[in-house]
Protein backbone atom coordinates (compact mmCIF):
# COMPACT_ATOMS: atom_id res chain seq x y z
CA UNK A 1 0.00 0.00 0.00
CA UNK A 2 1.28 3.44 -0.90
CA UNK A 3 1.17 6.15 1.75
CA UNK A 4 0.77 9.88 1.45
CA UNK A 5 1.94 11.86 4.50
CA UNK A 6 -0.90 14.25 5.46
CA UNK A 7 -0.70 14.93 9.22
CA UNK A 8 -3.35 17.67 9.16
CA UNK A 9 -5.99 14.99 8.39
CA UNK A 10 -5.66 13.51 11.91
CA UNK A 11 -8.25 15.99 13.20
CA UNK A 12 -10.73 14.65 10.68
CA UNK A 13 -10.08 10.93 11.01
CA UNK A 14 -9.85 10.90 14.80
CA UNK A 15 -12.85 13.09 15.54
CA UNK A 16 -15.87 11.61 17.23
CA UNK A 17 -18.74 11.11 14.83
CA UNK A 18 -21.39 13.05 16.66
CA UNK A 19 -23.61 15.90 15.69
CA UNK A 20 -21.76 18.97 16.94
CA UNK A 21 -24.31 21.29 15.36
CA UNK A 22 -24.10 23.31 12.20
CA UNK A 23 -20.54 24.29 11.21
CA UNK A 24 -21.76 27.48 9.54
CA UNK A 25 -23.82 28.61 12.53
CA UNK A 26 -20.90 27.85 14.85
CA UNK A 27 -18.55 29.76 12.55
CA UNK A 28 -20.94 32.72 12.42
CA UNK A 29 -20.74 33.03 16.22
CA UNK A 30 -16.99 32.41 16.49
CA UNK A 31 -13.97 34.53 15.72
CA UNK A 32 -11.23 32.95 13.67
CA UNK A 33 -11.96 29.35 12.66
CA UNK A 34 -10.77 29.96 9.11
CA UNK A 35 -13.34 32.65 8.43
CA UNK A 36 -11.99 34.85 5.65
CA UNK A 37 -14.63 37.56 6.05
CA UNK A 38 -18.21 38.26 7.05
CA UNK A 39 -20.79 40.55 5.57
CA UNK A 40 -24.19 41.64 6.83
CA UNK A 41 -25.94 38.42 5.76
CA UNK A 42 -23.16 35.94 4.90
CA UNK A 43 -19.76 34.55 5.73
CA UNK A 44 -16.88 33.17 3.69
CA UNK A 45 -14.72 30.44 5.18
CA UNK A 46 -12.09 27.93 4.15
CA UNK A 47 -13.23 24.37 3.65
CA UNK A 48 -11.29 22.32 6.21
CA UNK A 49 -11.33 19.32 3.87
CA UNK A 50 -10.71 21.03 0.52
CA UNK A 51 -10.98 19.59 -2.97
CA UNK A 52 -8.27 22.02 -4.05
CA UNK A 53 -6.05 24.63 -2.42
CA UNK A 54 -8.18 27.70 -1.72
CA UNK A 55 -11.53 25.88 -1.58
CA UNK A 56 -13.91 28.36 0.06
CA UNK A 57 -17.54 28.16 1.13
CA UNK A 58 -19.98 31.06 1.16
CA UNK A 59 -22.99 30.65 3.44
CA UNK A 60 -25.85 32.79 4.68
CA UNK A 61 -25.61 33.72 8.36
CA UNK A 62 -29.20 32.61 8.81
CA UNK A 63 -29.61 28.85 9.15
CA UNK A 64 -31.57 27.63 6.16
CA UNK A 65 -31.30 24.78 3.70
CA UNK A 66 -33.84 26.22 1.29
CA UNK A 67 -32.67 28.54 -1.49
CA UNK A 68 -36.22 29.88 -1.84
CA UNK A 69 -36.31 30.98 1.81
CA UNK A 70 -33.55 33.56 1.21
CA UNK A 71 -34.65 37.16 0.97
CA UNK A 72 -33.59 39.24 -2.02
CA UNK A 73 -31.22 41.17 0.27
CA UNK A 74 -29.62 37.93 1.46
CA UNK A 75 -29.21 36.68 -2.12
CA UNK A 76 -27.56 39.94 -3.21
CA UNK A 77 -25.27 39.89 -0.17
CA UNK A 78 -24.27 36.25 -0.66
CA UNK A 79 -23.44 36.85 -4.31
CA UNK A 80 -21.50 40.01 -3.45
CA UNK A 81 -19.49 37.88 -0.98
CA UNK A 82 -19.01 35.23 -3.66
CA UNK A 83 -17.63 37.89 -6.04
CA UNK A 84 -15.24 39.18 -3.35
CA UNK A 85 -14.12 35.63 -2.56
CA UNK A 86 -13.43 34.92 -6.22
CA UNK A 87 -11.44 38.16 -6.50
CA UNK A 88 -9.37 37.24 -3.44
CA UNK A 89 -8.59 33.80 -4.81
CA UNK A 90 -7.67 35.29 -8.16
CA UNK A 91 -5.30 37.85 -6.62
CA UNK A 92 -3.79 35.71 -3.84
CA UNK A 93 -3.53 32.34 -5.60
CA UNK A 94 -3.50 33.53 -9.21
CA UNK A 95 -6.41 31.17 -9.96
CA UNK A 96 -7.06 30.76 -13.67
CA UNK A 97 -10.58 29.39 -13.35
CA UNK A 98 -13.20 28.40 -10.79
CA UNK A 99 -15.72 25.69 -10.06
CA UNK A 100 -18.64 27.34 -8.27
CA UNK A 101 -21.61 25.30 -7.15
CA UNK A 102 -24.43 24.60 -4.74
CA UNK A 103 -25.40 21.05 -3.78
CA UNK A 104 -28.93 21.07 -2.36
CA UNK A 105 -29.74 17.86 -0.48
CA UNK A 106 -27.93 14.58 0.09
CA UNK A 107 -29.07 13.23 -3.30
CA UNK A 108 -27.27 16.16 -4.98
CA UNK A 109 -24.03 15.39 -3.16
CA UNK A 110 -24.28 17.75 -0.21
CA UNK A 111 -22.23 16.70 2.80
CA UNK A 112 -23.85 19.39 4.95
CA UNK A 113 -27.55 19.28 4.18
CA UNK A 114 -28.98 21.57 6.85
CA UNK A 115 -27.33 24.87 5.87
CA UNK A 116 -27.19 26.21 2.33
CA UNK A 117 -23.68 27.03 1.12
CA UNK A 118 -21.85 27.74 -2.11
CA UNK A 119 -18.52 26.10 -2.93
CA UNK A 120 -15.90 28.11 -4.79
CA UNK A 121 -12.91 26.06 -5.88
CA UNK A 122 -9.97 27.72 -7.66
CA UNK A 123 -8.50 25.91 -10.65
CA UNK A 124 -5.32 26.18 -12.72
CA UNK A 125 -4.29 24.81 -16.08
CA UNK A 126 -2.66 21.47 -15.38
CA UNK A 127 -3.91 21.17 -11.79
CA UNK A 128 -5.28 17.73 -12.61
CA UNK A 129 -2.19 15.57 -12.57
CA UNK A 130 -1.44 11.89 -12.19
CA UNK A 131 -2.12 11.74 -8.42
CA UNK A 132 -5.94 11.95 -8.59
CA UNK A 133 -6.05 10.01 -11.85
CA UNK A 134 -3.80 7.11 -10.91
CA UNK A 135 -3.90 7.07 -7.10
CA UNK A 136 -7.28 8.74 -6.34
CA UNK A 137 -5.29 11.13 -4.13
CA UNK A 138 -5.33 14.92 -4.17
CA UNK A 139 -2.29 16.87 -2.97
CA UNK A 140 -3.05 20.18 -1.26
CA UNK A 141 0.05 22.35 -1.54
CA UNK A 142 -0.48 24.90 1.24
CA UNK A 143 -1.51 24.77 4.89
CA UNK A 144 -4.92 26.15 5.79
CA UNK A 145 -3.36 28.45 8.40
CA UNK A 146 -0.96 30.02 5.89
CA UNK A 147 -3.66 30.43 3.25
CA UNK A 148 -6.11 31.86 5.80
CA UNK A 149 -3.59 34.53 6.77
CA UNK A 150 -2.90 35.48 3.15
CA UNK A 151 -6.61 35.72 2.27
CA UNK A 152 -7.42 37.78 5.39
CA UNK A 153 -4.53 40.16 4.63
CA UNK A 154 -5.70 40.57 1.03
CA UNK A 155 -9.27 41.14 2.19
CA UNK A 156 -8.16 43.82 4.67
CA UNK A 157 -6.20 45.63 1.94
CA UNK A 158 -9.09 45.38 -0.54
CA UNK A 159 -11.59 46.53 2.10
CA UNK A 160 -9.53 49.70 2.70
CA UNK A 161 -9.67 50.49 -1.03
CA UNK A 162 -13.47 50.05 -1.21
Amino acid sequence: MDKLWAPWRIKYVSRKRKNDGCIFCKAAKARGDYIVFRSRFSLVMLNLFPYNNGHLMVAPLRHTKDLNSLTDREVRDIFASLKKAQGLLKSVLKAEGFNIGINLGRAAGSGITGHLHIHIIPRWHGDTNFMPTVFATKVISQSLTELHGRLKDAYAKADKRD
